[in-house]
């Protein structure tokens, strides 16, 4: 959600750094922004809207500095302003944060009572109150941060300079991540690997309750106790390159086309040589993986729907029980547990508050054998779980998530297959049969992005209305749920999705003259029941538009419109009927002028429950 940049530099002025950080975080969704620098005095400029509005004001006051701090805020406490908008200062103190204080009403009181006032309705604000409080209690600037974290409930990462020790910056985190970047002469802080890349290429990530004094030459951290701690450094991934547009009109339709570079990094070491190996979830992977007997996957939003999906595979192929929880659900009840349970967590940040959570949670519940999938290696997910899948999708700059979800299908199928292999439910044959489909996923996926001119025409229709309907059934019922999601997050269009069979169930009563119903076709063994539900949508005057697999016998006429699939690739086609519900709500959304990379109300990594 909020995004963090600092820097300090013996080399540079550090503005023009932090404008760069702060335009890498805008895909995380933000409704204001602000530096604050020390150039002899603290000097401070925020603004609300985009970063290019605070850049314009930075330009007309000539800010510069060798020491600074920079923030994306997306409100919590205290509306969009600039009052609220971060850094929020007291004293000669400034501060960035990201996270909520859940004790910050008690701490604003006490503060209030020993005489500070309040400018803004934020909680982070009694962070710089209590900062300023320990150095006038005589506390060098690294002790009065640990001591006023030491009194924080909730989660934060937080920025802090003060006029009075030009060349400290001050960095901490709880529960929120944390990233220290490592330089020549100048050192550098961020919420996001991705607002370091071409900063430095050599990070430390910091563990929950770190606080650090970050100098020109040099990184000092310690524990909440104070004392030292060591912290390995290791080389960034992300290039800068991943957030250029390129000749693209929006982020969300360049990756929606990076989709299948992306599958192919994602399953090259999975399907190299001739079959399927327990390896590439780990070391231990295939000890942990004999000992499993149940499948819990922990997720939210898309990535939810991602599980969904598997759950069919699971159950279909690897003949293994599963479930499929929303993590921000799971976490608030007692389920049955069992020391035999894999639990999967799945995230595209690795960050997502509710599911570190839910996992950390199923941990106390004697179900001790994880596996995260995740497209960020630097995570706090990717430290949490026995075993790992790194989804190769590279940078996601739009806040709805394309290339993430589908690559976490492939991670997902990879793990079906290489659980039936393992519980010798996966003849040789059938092995290889999933080898080649996963080879060719990469090009078949391609071959679906041709089909924009068409879905570009049906999302002509589809954005002049204010609802809309997606169906299907099995293990695309999840896809639609998916489509839905993404055409209500950035064309705003009110959308549900259903499985095909539950329309006479009660969604039938939406069904009128002219709505919008959107179904998957896939040539499968429930076409036919399929097709009756689309009769029934037809009778009542829905405008029924079908993404149909050849062999599916159906063709455009006066009750529907169909736009034929390319191919039908059995276990992996849930994938390739994702790409057009993409497309549709891209395209939709820019029919509509919404700003599609940003929607409102909406952020990228949700790192606060």
């Amino acid at each position: 959600m909020c995004g963090i940049i600092s820097a300090i530099s013996s080399r540079r002025d550090v503005v023009p750094l932090l404008i760069e950080g702060l335009k890498r975080l805008e895909y995380r969704g933000y409704d204001s922004a602000g530096v604050a620098v020390i150039n002899g005095k603290m000097q401070r400029i925020r603004a609300t809207g985009r970063v290019a509005a605070l850049e314009s004001r930075i330009a007309e006051q000539r800010l510069a500095g060798a020491i600074g701090i920079g923030h994306t805020r997306w409100a919590t406490h205290g509306a969009p302003s600039e009052r609220n908008a971060h850094p929020q200062s007291s004293g000669g103190v400034s501060v960035v944060h990201n996270g909520i204080i859940e004790n910050h009403e008690a701490i604003r009181t006490r503060l209030q009572q020993a005489g500070y006032t309040f400018t803004s309705d934020t909680d982070t604000e009694v962070i710089a109150h209590l900062i300023d409080l320990r150095l006038h209690e005589g506390a060098p600037l690294l002790t009065a941060v640990r001591k006023a974290t030491a009194e924080l409930s909730g989660a934060y990462a937080i920025a802090v300079i003060c006029d009075q020790m030009p060349h400290q910056l001050i960095v901490a985190r709880n529960g929120t991540p944390l990233l220290i970047g490592l330089g020549d002469g100048e050192n550098f802080a961020a919420s996001d690997s991705t607002a370091l890349a071409g900063m430095t290429r050599e990070v430390m990530v910091l563990e929950d309750g770190d606080c650090a004094e970050v100098g020109l030459s040099s990184v000092h951290i310690v524990n909440p106790d104070g004392n030292p701690v060591q912290r390995e450094s290791h080389q960034l991934a992300v290039e800068p390159s991943t957030s250029e547009l390129g000749s693209y009109r929006h982020f969300m339709q360049k990756e929606i086309f990076e989709q299948p570079v992306a599958l192919a990094a994602t399953l090259e070491e999975a399907i190299r040589g001739g079959s399927f190996h327990p390896e590439v979830f780990g070391n231990n992977a295939e000890k942990i993986l004999r000992g499993v007997n149940d499948i819990k996957i922990l997720a939210c939003g898309t990535s939810y729907h991602a599980g969904m999906v598997a759950r069919y595979w699971l159950e279909s192929i690897a003949e293994i029980p599963c479930t499929v929880e929303f993590a921000s659900e799971y976490r608030y009840r007692k389920p049955v547990s069992s020391p035999t349970t894999l639990v999967v967590a799945i995230s595209q940040s690795g960050e997502t508050a509710d599911t570190l959570a839910a996992l950390s949670y199923a941990t106390t519940r004697q179900q001790r054998a994880s596996l995260c999938i995740c497209n960020a290696p630097e995570s706090s997910l990717m430290r949490a779980t026995n075993l790992r899948f790194q989804t190769r999708a590279g940078t996601e700059i739009s806040v709805a998530s394309t290339k993430a979800f589908t690559t976490q299908l492939a991670a997902l199928a990879v793990l079906t297959i290489t659980l039936a292999k393992l519980r010798q439910r996966l003849p040789r044959e059938r092995e290889q049969d999933f080898l080649n489909d996963l080879r060719y996923l990469p090009a078949a996926a391609s071959r679906i992005l041709e089909l924009e001119p068409d879905i570009e025409a049906w999302a002509g229709e589809i954005a002049a209305t204010e609802n809309a309907l997606f169906l299907a059934r099995g293990d695309h019922y999840p896809i639609a749920m998916e489509g839905a999601l993404k055409l209500k997050e950035i064309s705003y269009i009110h959308a549900e999705a259903h499985a095909a069979g539950e329309l006479k169930h009660g969604p039938l009563a939406l069904v009128k003259p002219g709505l919008p119903v959107i179904a998957l076709a896939p040539n499968n063994r429930q076409i036919d029941k399929l097709k009756s539900n689309l009769k029934e949508v037809s009778a009542r005057g829905g405008n029924l538009f079908v993404l149909a697999d050849h062999g599916s016998r159906l063709q455009t006429d006066h009750e529907l419109k169909v736009i034929q699939m390319p191919d039908h690739t059995g276990l992996l086609s849930p994938i390739l009927h994702t790409i057009p519900l993409q497309l549709l709500a891209y395209h939709a959304a820019v029919k509509r002028n919404n700003d599609v990379d940003k929607p409102r109300n909406l952020a990228k990594s949700v790192t606060v429950e």
